[in-house]
């Protein structure tokens, strides 16, 4: 949530910024601003909305010969999205500029503290009080000094970066929010997200938390919050630059879904060979009694289908959380539970707390992450990755899927472990996954059958998507798609809980979305089906591609490639994934930009 870009360097420094904060604006379009320094002092210009506006309000102003600047695009917490609550905030003589992502929790006391110390506050943000405290305590050009003694005031989330119209250099710090250095020839960059700055450079260091970084164009000094000076290993960055462009897709998320069957590739190389799955990483799992698996959003769906494949392989009880949820019921957590968190970008907060919940009560934990490097990565005892590249699109697509073919091959890899023996069915469908997505994908853009079926459905304000076993997560997830990007009211529900309440609903304006593949819950799912179309619903149905039945309860079908019950999930979410896709867009929505949403959350 929200976007932080610096630079300090040769080049003009307004171009860089804002071609980051164009690259971060999936982390947060309420509004947007720049400063950069100027012989006259710090100089800004902010705007409500997209980045547009800011670049727009920009073309007029003077700034080609500035060389030092900080930005920011802003997903609102306090206070409405409005010119003077955007980023970057001053101090009251305007010797202070910060940027920051996070939230601080103790904003009211500092603010009342200050205020009785004639500051005056011009925003509604808790962030404001950051450059007022950092202004209260510089110094002799010390904005280090200034920064560490702010924040040993500061209760809550940061990622901050600040500059002085009088200091050489920036600093930089982070707990709880993230941050990522680049380091360049004779220029830094700042950004809470790589993709800002790929573009510049590839080598960079991350920001661990209750560190900081001061730096100028040619040297920096990562040090603790103690003053400790620390060293930091840089990461050579593996993303090319095209692989966050759109690649001539109308939107990021298209983009994404068609590139699933590479990012499935991606994911199973070189994990099945000699017919066994293969990790590197040994976990001694005789001692391991349960797995808890905590998660957020469409990680929390892909949990859901895990717990299936680990109950079923490992013969190992599985609770899944919700990681918003997990610290704050006191969980019974030993160091016989293996902890596995989800989490695309790896910072993700609630999911990042539930994880040092579970280390500090002595549980094993594995991380699940895209992001090399993220926070999590660093701070669980096992890491796999997701190989699905850069996924930019706030409605999550590639991450889901190659989230659940990594848990699968994950509990078949302890079913090895635990001496069992794997089903080579599963492995052989594993390995002919990319080809049947490609072939899928491409057969749903020559018939043209999910548009149409967009066109016919964009009218209704409500739906319900109703799958059995494996596939009621998959319900889930098509319908928080949905919701996302089309703001379609939906709900997931096993199909067997319909009667128990979902069908009072029921009526000529409630599209029902069933999953119904050729497998052991089938009959059950065309009685659910005859349920619907006796009480006038519109039911959409995903079926088998040999399907002959489904046909006389409705026309309204997609087909799905046929495979065995493990791999219909990652099958059948890809239509629902296009369906929501297909709908935003013809409502004429943002897909990429949903409102109210942002890529990585990373506040509570």
């Amino acid at each position: 949530m929200c976007g932080i870009v610096g630079y300090i360097g040769k080049k003009s420094a307004c171009p860089i910024l804002l071609s980051g904060l164009k690259r971060l604006e999936y982390r947060g379009y309420d509004s947007s601003g720049i400063c950069v320094k100027t012989k006259f002092g710090l100089e800004y210009v902010k705007r409500k909305g997209r980045i547009l506006e800011l670049e727009d309000a920009l073309s007029s102003k003077n700034f080609k010969n500035c060389f030092v600047g900080i930005a920011h695009t802003r997903w609102a917490t306090h206070g409405e999205p409005t010119e003077v609550n955007a980023h970057p905030h001053f101090d009251s003589t305007g010797e202070i500029a910060i940027v920051h992502n996070g939230i601080i929790e103790n904003y009211m006391t500092l603010k009342k503290m200050l205020i009785a110390e004639g500051i005056k506050f011009v925003s509604e943000t808790d962030s404001e009080v950051l450059a007022h405290l950092i202004s209260k305590f510089y110094e002799d050009c010390n904005l280090e000094s200034a920064v560490v003694k702010a924040l040993e005031l500061v209760e809550g989330t940061f990622g901050l970066l600040v500059m002085s119209k009088t200091s050489e250099k920036l600093v930089a710090a982070r707990r709880g929010s993230p941050l990522v250095v680049g380091i360049g020839e004779d220029e830094m960059f700042v950004s809470s997200d790589v993709s800002a700055i790929l573009e510049y450079t590839r080598r960079v260091m991350y920001l661990n938390d209750d560190e900081l970084v001061v730096f100028d164009a040619h040297s920096y000094a990562v040090k603790n919050l103690k003053g400790a000076v620390l060293g930091k290993k840089i990461h050579e960055i593996k993303w090319s630059i095209d692989q966050i462009e759109k690649g001539g897709y109308k939107h990021f998320m298209l983009k994404e879904i068609y590139e699933q069957p590479t990012a499935i590739e991606n994911t199973l190389r070189g994990r099945i060979k000699d017919n066994k799955v293969w990790f590197d990483f040994n976990i001694d799992l005789f001692g391991i009694r349960r797995i808890i698996i905590t998660a957020c959003g469409t990680s929390w769906h892909s949990a859901l289908i895990g717990k299936y494949y680990f109950e079923r392989n490992c013969e190992i009880p599985v609770e899944v959380d919700y990681a918003s949820e997990f610290r704050y019921r006191n969980p019974l957590v030993t160091e016989n539970d293996l902890v596995i968190a989800i989490s695309q970008s790896g910072e993700t907060a609630d999911t990042l707390a539930a994880l040092r919940e579970a280390k500090s009560k002595g549980a094993k934990t594995l991380g699940l992450v895209n992001v090399v490097g993220s926070t999590i990565a660093r701070e669980v005892d096992y890491v796999v990755y997701l190989h699905a590249g850069p996924e930019i699109g706030v409605a999550s697509t590639k991450a889901f899927t190659t989230q659940v073919i990594d848990l699968l091959l994950i509990s078949l890899f302890f079913r090895q472990r635990l001496g069992k023996k794997v089903d080579s069915l599963v492995l052989e469908e594993l390995q002919l996954l990319p080809e049947k997505v490609s072939l899928m994908l491409e057969q749903f853009e020559k018939t043209g059958t999910i548009k149409k079926l967009a066109e016919d459905f964009k009218k209704y304000s409500n739906a319900l998507y109703l799958g059995r076993g494996m596939n009621f997560p998959v319900a889930l997830e098509g319908a928080l798609k949905l919701k996302e990007i089309s703001y379609i009211h939906s709900e997931g529900y096993p199909a067997a809980e319909m009667k128990h309440g979902p069908i009072a609903l029921i009526d000529k304006d409630m599209p029902v979305v069933f999953i119904a593949p050729q497998d052991h819950t089938y009959e059950k799912i065309l009685s659910n089906m005859e349920e619907i179309k006796a009480r006038g619903g519109e039911i959409i149905a995903l079926i088998d591609e040999n399907d002959s039945l489904v046909s006389h309860l409705t026309k309204n079908t997609i087909s799905v490639m046929s495979s065995i019950e493990e791999i219909s999930p990652i099958l059948d979410v890809i239509p629902l994934q296009l369906l929501a896709y297909y709908i935003a867009d013809s409502k004429g929505i943002d897909v990429d930009k949903p409102r109210n949403l942002a890529k990585s959350v990373t506040v509570e």
